[in-house]
């Protein structure tokens, strides 16, 4: 039996930059390979060493909870987006999907700072992470065996990660996702142009207990409800909430239920 273990490792970001990435290994048999859950915001994800402002998702002990309950385990790999929030913002924000929609509210100086740069984020993902992930650590390769997960501006960046490569993930953990940065009818073209024959299991939630998480439920649902008319039934689930606030105590008991969707269901999804 090998011991849990939580590793940080440095990679190349950037060209110029590194950025680190938080992988928990849950005990396992000697041979046992795992699925995987590439994560956003990898410094919110494990108690030990999250920003003191923020909550904690409790990965480490959802996983855990989880094998007890299923007899299944995933190995968490959390990617750190610990910028200033308006870093944050651009990194997990894709070009691609349509034009920034700035609040009448925003500062010029914060929308000339907005420069989306989701697409460069997906590429350190797919072409640094995962090929990392799967050199050094027990895992199960292959869409089936992999999840991505992100809340807020990291769950759109899930959404357009995702739905990008539907050869590498079987399922999205699409968590209060900061749908009113983009047009409606925008996210909506994109996601038609990105149809294939496989279909990701998106797993979307949102609640609307302040000001912002109210924004992201209309757009989410208004979201929904135009890809539902050409999207599988089956593939689509969606939790509403309505009194939880956006913050990482309301995602916790969210990606717990996610958690044991994809493990006890992947090869279906």
């Amino acid at each position: 039996m090998n011991s849990e273990k939580l590793i940080t490792l440095e990679l190349a970001y950037l060209g110029t930059k590194t950025k680190n990435v938080r992988v928990f290994v849950p005990e396992h048999d000697d041979g046992e390979l795992l699925p995987v859950i590439y994560m956003t915001d990898g410094q919110n994800l494990f108690d030990d060493n999250r920003p003191h402002q923020f909550g904690c998702w409790y990965t480490r002990e959802a996983v855990k909870e989880e094998r007890e309950k299923s007899g299944k385990a995933a190995i968490i790999v959390g990617i750190h987006n610990d910028e200033s929030p308006v870093q944050r913002a651009k990194e997990l924000t894709p070009k691609s999907m349509g034009a920034i929609r700035f609040p009448d509210d925003m500062p010029e100086h914060i929308r000339k700072m907005m420069v989306p740069e989701g697409e460069a984020f997906d590429d350190f993902v797919v072409n640094t992470v995962m090929p990392e992930i799967e050199k050094r650590f027990p895992v199960l390769t292959g869409r089936e065996n992999t999840a991505f997960c992100g809340s807020s501006s990291g769950g759109l960046q899930t959404y357009y990660t995702v739905m990008s490569h539907p050869d590498k993930f079987c399922t999205a953990g699409v968590f209060s996702p900061t749908f009113p940065m983009l047009y409606t009818e925008e996210v909506v073209r994109w996601t038609k142009e990105k149809l294939g024959e496989n279909k990701p299991y998106l797993y979307i939630y949102s609640g609307a207990n302040d000001r912002m998480e109210q924004e992201i439920c209309e757009s989410t649902k208004a979201v929904i409800e135009a890809i539902s008319k050409f999207y599988p039934e089956e593939k689509l689930k969606v939790i509403i909430l309505p009194e939880q606030p956006h913050h990482e105590s309301a995602w916790t008991p969210i990606f717990k239920d996610l958690l044991h969707t994809f493990l006890t269901r992947r090869e279906e999804l």
